[in-house]
């Protein structure tokens, strides 16, 4: 499982077997989240981190859009 980014002690990465939509899995704290990047970014599934943790997360990947596609790509091509 590739970390694309850590930031505000949130672990942001991919699942080697993942699928399209272009997406990332976070992890804080034990707990996770799904956030999709593409064709906008919008939270897909929360299993318990708290909302202002999510928001980061969701702006996170806002900022890093374009980084964290490269990095889809270049990982499942």
């Amino acid at each position: 499982m590739p970390t694309i980014l850590f930031v505000f002690g949130i672990r942001f990465f991919f699942y080697p077997n993942d699928h399209e939509p272009i997406h990332v899995h976070i992890e804080y704290q034990g707990k996770s989240a799904k956030i999709q990047v593409e064709p906008e970014v919008a939270l897909v599934e929360n299993n318990g981190i708290k909302a202002q943790i999510i928001k980061k997360a969701v702006d996170t990947v806002r900022f890093y859009k374009e980084d964290i596609v490269i990095a889809w790509k270049e990982f499942f091509a």
